[in-house]
């Protein structure tokens, strides 16, 4: 079973390993996911299918837009967890 700290250690993990210059001192759950840290929309959309392929997860398309921060990155991919797994 994956606890919401080894998730948030796997986003965490994916964000600096594909979008490396987002990363502009500590990366946590607050930071935010925008033009502004430097991810634009195909580095999110790498982020998010790099998520759904490593905690096995999809993410409806609809919910992608609402995740503005690391948290709503962690908290979505604890949302879709196959059962047997959360």
């Amino acid at each position: 079973m994956l606890t919401r700290e080894e998730v948030l250690a796997g986003t965490k993990k994916i964000i600096m390993d594909n979008v490396p210059e987002m990363v502009q001192g500590e990366l946590t759950e607050d930071t935010v996911l925008n033009n502004e840290t430097a991810i634009d929309s195909m580095g999110f959309i790498l982020v998010v299918t790099k998520l759904e392929g490593k905690f096995n997860v999809h993410i409806p398309d609809e919910e992608w837009g609402k995740m503005q921060t690391v948290r709503d990155l962690v908290n979505t991919v604890m949302k879709h967890l196959p059962k047997d797994n959360a």
